[in-house]
């Protein structure tokens, strides 16, 4: 079977063109034919014409959302999915989406729903985005189902970016802090640890003080044993990698970052209640069923300790019971949480009550990153000069103990 390149007209007259995979021109003449269309050109796509997909390229929820917004506006203006695909497989610039909406076009034209087409790539489109548009196509709203997930995907990308500005600072500080160590430990110990050396067995015949001591022992283990630190580090990093993935280690992991002082705990709790409540309201307002909205607000969570209390949540709808009582007797949500969500479910406003918890926490986030920085500039200051001063008293104690011995 072979890719074909196409032109053709609609009944309305609007150019198309795309691929299809035949076994011959005259299979594809047909396909095109029976969807009504006027051929004007068919050619066989050359292998050297087949989209590049760059290596390290990712797509990203801003891609996404751009993509929900730009399909959502085609539609309500009346066209096609099928239409508004070709359309944006010709305009996306990003290799990887503009191959995977070509993906998704084939499986449309093929017959199957765009919704179906959607979950044969997971990697791309996530649950919550798959739910949906199953939904709007079931209620006839689409475009409407599109809007709130390039809303979604907004706020959600917005809250991700606040989070990594407020990591560039810290990371920063730490690695200079690391690049100074390895520095003084590598060039700058070494220099001076034999005349150290000398210095203090002839002053008094002893040994170095301890401080310089422990300084010259780590350089020499540095220097000389450089590639097992490489090797433990790498080790040490794969490990703990296999371990937060892993079934027993991410309940742990998730568990434990709830619990991180210096207030990332709290700003990873906030986080977590701020995708819950957004990912909830996202799927109520779009009409997705109570109980699978629940299942997928569980998986979309992105923490461990979430997802079971949904788990408890769900086991208490299909009892016939409420969603606010198993909140109110996890650890994870607040109370203020779990009084709202009934709210919402004693008035039938549960998707703007849910909404209204989303943008609360996501501006207790904000405000929390602010406070973090403001605490880890002057813990991150004491930190780096707290290991440039040990290392500089260490390198001048044997020269007190010289002057002392002098005197």
């Amino acid at each position: 079977m072979s890719t074909y390149l196409f032109k053709a007209m609609d009944v309305a007259g609007a150019p198309l063109r795309g691929q299809v995979d035949a076994d011959s021109k005259q299979a594809v003449s047909d396909q095109l034919r029976a969807r009504g269309l006027v051929i004007l050109e068919i050619a066989e796509k050359h292998s050297s014409r087949e989209i590049n997909i760059t290596l390290f390229e990712r797509i990203t929820l801003s891609d996404l959302a751009i993509f929900s917004r730009q399909l959502a506006t085609m539609v309500s203006s009346g066209m096609t999915i099928l239409r508004a695909l070709f359309v944006l497989e010709e305009q996306t610039e990003v290799k990887k989406l503009k191959a995977v909406i070509i993906g998704v076009r084939k499986d449309v034209e093929a017959g199957l729903a765009f919704s179906v087409a959607l979950g044969r790539h997971p990697k791309v489109f996530s649950p919550l985005f798959i739910a949906m548009v199953r939904a709007g196509e079931i209620g006839g709203v689409l475009e409407d189902s599109m809007v709130r997930i390039a809303d979604q995907l907004e706020k959600e990308d917005n809250l991700r970016r606040q989070v990594r500005s407020a990591m560039v600072y810290p990371s920063v500080v730490l690695s200079v802090a690391l690049v100074v160590m390895i520095v003084l430990v590598v060039y700058i110990v070494p220099v001076f640890a034999g005349v150290l050396q000398q210095f203090a067995s002839t002053a008094s015949g002893q040994q170095l003080p301890a401080m310089t001591q422990i300084t010259v022992d780590i350089s020499h283990a540095v220097t000389g044993y450089w590639y097992a630190f490489i090797g433990g580090a790498a080790a040490i990093g794969f490990s703990f990698r296999r371990w937060k993935t892993s079934e027993t280690g991410r309940p742990q992991w998730d568990a434990l970052r709830l619990k991180i002082p210096f207030r990332i705990g709290d700003i990873v709790q906030k986080i977590s209640i701020a995708r819950w409540a957004r990912t909830f309201s996202a799927l109520t307002a779009a009409g997705v069923p109570l109980l699978e909205a629940l299942d997928i607000t569980g998986r979309s969570a992105g923490n461990e300790v979430v997802a079971r209390v949904m788990g408890d949540v769900i086991d208490s709808v299909k009892r016939g019971g409420t969603i606010s009582e198993p909140l109110k007797e996890s650890s994870v949500f607040p109370m203020m949480v779990s009084h709202m969500v009934a709210v919402g479910e004693s008035t039938g406003e549960l998707d703007w009550m849910l909404s209204k918890i989303a943008d609360f926490y996501e501006e207790r986030v904000a405000a929390s990153v602010k406070a973090l920085t403001s605490i880890i500039e002057p813990v991150m200051i004491v930190f780096i000069g707290g290991m440039v001063g040990f290392i500089v008293i260490a390198m001048y104690l044997p020269l007190f103990k010289v002057y002392n011995e002098v005197q």
